[in-house]
């Protein structure tokens, strides 16, 4: 498997809040698939030529939403390998529409463990003031569409990252190359 684009689209779709660890697990599944990992906040600073937090205090979240909507169709489409989707992604329906069949795993963690591990005082819009409160807010709205569009849940608390990998695999009965 490459990290081209597929016909039978992404090999692993990642969904889950920050702290999650979309990023590191996505990494390891690629190495353990023997593909590549696509991040579409990454997809998103290039496009757009500065970090998220820039985007949103310089162009809105309107238009952070809209280079979010091409990066997630783009990935979805072109790329067969590991996609890690940011942690708002699920919020637009068309998303979601494109997530249905696909072998999207929700990396859940509680508030504890996102804190402990990315702290909430790194530069996040939406968690600006009170991130906290606010990252609890996000959860409660986000969790029903995060399990909408996930084939399976993988909890990561008190888990390494090689464990989480280890249980996305497992739980989309997936083989390593």
């Amino acid at each position: 498997m490459s990290g081209t684009a597929g016909a039978t689209g992404p090999a692993v779709v990642l969904v889950g809040p920050p702290g999650s660890g979309k990023s590191t697990v996505g990494a390891l599944l690629a190495e353990r698939l023997g593909t590549t990992v696509r991040d579409t906040d990454t997809d998103i600073q290039r496009a757009a030529g500065k970090p998220i937090p820039e985007i949103f205090v310089e162009d809105g979240e309107p238009r952070f939403r809209e280079l979010e909507a091409a990066a997630v169709r783009a990935a979805l489409t072109e790329h067969d390998g590991v996609v890690s989707l940011g942690g708002g992604a699920i919020l637009s329906p068309a998303t979601r529409e494109l997530l249905a069949g696909l072998p999207v795993v929700f990396l859940d963690v509680a508030l504890a463990e996102a804190v402990r591990r990315v702290g909430l005082d790194t530069p996040r819009p939406l968690l600006a003031v009170n991130p906290r409160q606010r990252w609890r807010v996000l959860m409660e709205e986000r969790r029903p569409l995060y399990t909408e569009v996930a084939r399976a849940v993988v909890q990561t608390a008190e888990r390494t990252p090689d464990e989480v990998a280890q249980a996305v695999l497992d739980a989309l009965e997936l083989e390593t190359a």
